[in-house]
């Protein structure tokens, strides 16, 4: 299942006149300060409006409750606007540039890609119930499920672009214009995006399944763009993964507010050695199971290249 590079060289050779480390350095340290406020500021807010009901105080966590895990997804906004003002006034180029070499996302490659995640994360769910049952009614009423339906998705979808924007776009694609080894420019933002899903609730064994299996899924999220030159299918895909947890069935008791449905959460005690192997087993053969429906040339869900346009086309 070899993949043809083309797509990834004409999205990388795009960005070489202004991709230097030193200007990559600044505008990293552009969206960090842009992330950092925008997290201060929304958390904030929505701290703010969720201690207006004295109730809410006593009965939950800030960042368990509703308004909480909205405004968490809502801080994401900050990497979108570091990310704009890094691309415009240190590599001075449209931010346009990082969705693709058509310069906007391809909304086939999107459907295609939450269309790979919400098979693998069903036939994953299957596995998980036929391993460990108990699947209980989440705390949401359906009629609540209904009205919050939009905004949550929304603003996942602000959480998972800007999350792509920064680690299957912006770093990868100046490192790429740098060095020529994927080692080089695909392995740190890999590293990076996963080191930053460690949770502290969590225990070593449990955190360390989480990062395999994330690393699986961020590599499957990389490939996608290697093989398209585009965001599209990345953003269907983490989208589709994170709406399955959000909405459906959650195995986490900190994003469970939105759940219709919750299972053992990873948080919980119990987790045997072998139970650990097995979760992550699971996570990563979904996640290979994504690659393949992807990127096999005789799967219906096969994602094509971005071709841009056709001067930018190597060859």
């Amino acid at each position: 299942m070899a993949i043809d590079p083309a797509a990834f060289e004409a999205y990388r050779a795009a960005s070489s006149a202004r991709s230097s480390l030193p200007r990559l350095g600044l505008g990293l340290a552009v969206i960090g300060a842009s992330w950092m406020a925008g997290t201060v500021i929304v958390l904030a807010a929505g701290s703010f409006l969720y201690r207006l009901d004295a109730a809410n105080a006593a009965a939950q966590d800030f960042l368990s409750a509703p308004v909480g895990v909205m405004s968490a997804l809502a801080s994401f906004i900050g990497i979108w606007i570091g990310v704009a003002v890094a691309e415009r006034f240190v590599h001075r180029e449209p931010p346009s540039a990082l969705l693709g070499n058509g310069r906007r996302i391809s909304w086939n490659g999107f459907a295609k890609g939450f269309a790979a995640v919400a098979v693998t994360s069903l036939l994953s769910e299957i596995a998980l119930y036929a391993l460990w049952p108990g699947i209980e009614r989440g705390a949401i009423s359906p009629a609540s499920w209904l009205l919050f339906l939009v905004p949550v998705v929304l603003l996942a979808f602000v959480q998972i672009s800007a999350e792509e924007i920064l680690f299957r776009a912006y770093l990868p694609r100046h490192l790429a214009a740098r060095f020529r080894s994927p080692w080089a420019w695909g392995l740190p933002p890999l590293a990076l995006f996963t080191a930053l899903h460690w949770s502290a609730s969590s225990s070593l064994a449990i955190n360390l399944c989480i990062l395999a299996t994330i690393g699986a899924f961020a590599l499957v999220l990389m490939l996608t763009v290697y093989a398209t030159g585009n965001l599209g299918a990345a953003f269907g895909a983490h989208l589709g993964n994170n709406l399955f947890g959000f909405l459906l069935i959650s195995h986490q008791q900190s994003y469970n507010a939105f759940a219709l449905f919750t299972a053992r959460p990873l948080e919980g005690a119990g987790w045997s050695g072998s139970d650990v192997l097995l979760l992550a087993a699971i996570g990563i053969v979904a996640s290979g199971m994504t690659a393949l429906l992807l990127l096999h040339p005789r799967s219906p869900l096969k994602i094509e290249p971005d071709r841009g346009k056709a001067r930018d086309w190597p060859g």
